[in-house]
C-alpha cells in the first residue's frame, strides 16, 4: 500500500460559518440544486449527519461515475472541521482502498475565508496514482466550492433561509406526529 497525501489551501470573501453551513452542513440540499449537471442528488443512507452517518453522492447519467459514497468521521461545526472517508464507489476504482478528507475553515483577516483540504489517497498495492487525475479531482472540487461561493454572495440571506425553513419542517412533524397522532 502506498500512502499519498495533498494539501491545498482556497479563499472566499464568505465567513466560515456560513460557508461551512452551506458546504457541508446542508451539501445534500444546496449543491444538486445548484449544480444539478455534475451532481444528481445527495443522500444519507446511514445516520442524519453527525460522525459515524454514511452519504451516498449520485451522479447524472452519462457520468464517468455512478455514485459514491463516504463517512463523516467528524462534524465540528463550532471550529469549522470536517473530516470525511471515500469508502465506495467508481471513483475509487480497483486501485484505492481509500481516500480520506479533512476540512477546516478560519477567518481571514478580510471577513472571509480561508479553507485547507487534505486529502489522502491509500492505494492497492503498488499502485501510483497520476498527477492529472489528482488535479482534475481537485478543480472538480473547486467548482463546487466557488458555486457555493457565488450562490452565497448573490444571496446573503441563504444559510438564513435554510434555518427558518428547516425550523419550520421541524416544528411540522412535530404537530403532524404529537398533535394528529
Amino acid at each position: 500500500m502506498t500512502i499519498a497525501s495533498f494539501t491545498d489551501e482556497y479563499t472566499s470573501l464568505v465567513p466560515p460559518s456560513r460557508i461551512f453551513k452551506a458546504s457541508i452542513v446542508d451539501s445534500h440540499n444546496l449543491i444538486p440544486n445548484l449544480m444539478p449537471q455534475a451532481i444528481k442528488s445527495i443522500e444519507f443512507v446511514q445516520g442524519n449527519g453527525g460522525a459515524g452517518s454514511i452519504k451516498q453522492i449520485n451522479f447524472p447519467e452519462g457520468g464517468n461515475f455512478k455514485s459514491i459514497k463516504y463517512r463523516i468521521d467528524e462534524l465540528n461545526e463550532e471550529k469549522f472541521v470536517y473530516m470525511y472517508t471515500l469508502i465506495e464507489g467508481d471513483a475509487l476504482v480497483e486501485k484505492l482502498e481509500k481516500i480520506t478528507y479533512e476540512v477546516k475553515f478560519e477567518q481571514s483577516p478580510d471577513g472571509g475565508s480561508i479553507s485547507k483540504v487534505t486529502s489522502t489517497y491509500y492505494t492497492e498495492g503498488d499502485f501510483k496514482l497520476k498527477e492529472e487525475e489528482i488535479k482534475a479531482g481537485k478543480e472538480k472540487v473547486l467548482g463546487m466550492y466557488k458555486a457555493v461561493e457565488a450562490y452565497l454572495i448573490q444571496n446573503p440571506d441563504a444559510v438564513l433561509r435554510n434555518v427558518i425553513w428547516t425550523l419550520f419542517c421541524c416544528v411540522f412533524k412535530f404537530v403532524i406526529c404529537v398533535v394528529w397522532k
